[in-house]
């Protein structure tokens, strides 16, 4: 194969990849779930730094629903999983959703 094939080939193969698709982790409020323990999930398993996550603990609080981050597919499911987890040890009902973002990626 010379040279110039070997460039349209890896030119279409480049073409063909795309980004993988992003998704967000998203907290719902409850009437039982204690804030603290919201903060603690977004610490241990979302590795937030303490002023994010009660930030994003008071958008769950104040609005019914907040975003604990946006990751690739496995690993968006992976954190819900160890939330849920965590939340089923503790006795809580925290709901968490893994929805696709609409950006492009």
């Amino acid at each position: 194969m010379d040279i110039e094939n070997r460039t349209t080939v890896s030119d279409d193969i480049r073409h063909m990849l795309k980004e993988p698709g992003m998704y967000a982790v998203i907290f719902y409020n409850d009437e039982i779930t204690t804030m603290d323990f919201v903060v603690e999930i977004l610490i241990k398993v979302f590795h937030k730094p303490a002023a994010e996550a009660a930030s994003i603990m008071m958008d769950v609080h104040d609005n019914g629903q907040g975003v604990a981050g946006v990751y690739t597919y496995d690993i968006a499911m992976t954190k819900k999983k160890q939330a849920d987890l965590l939340s089923a040890n503790k006795g809580f009902p925290l709901r968490i959703e893994v929805s696709k973002t609409t950006e492009e990626g």
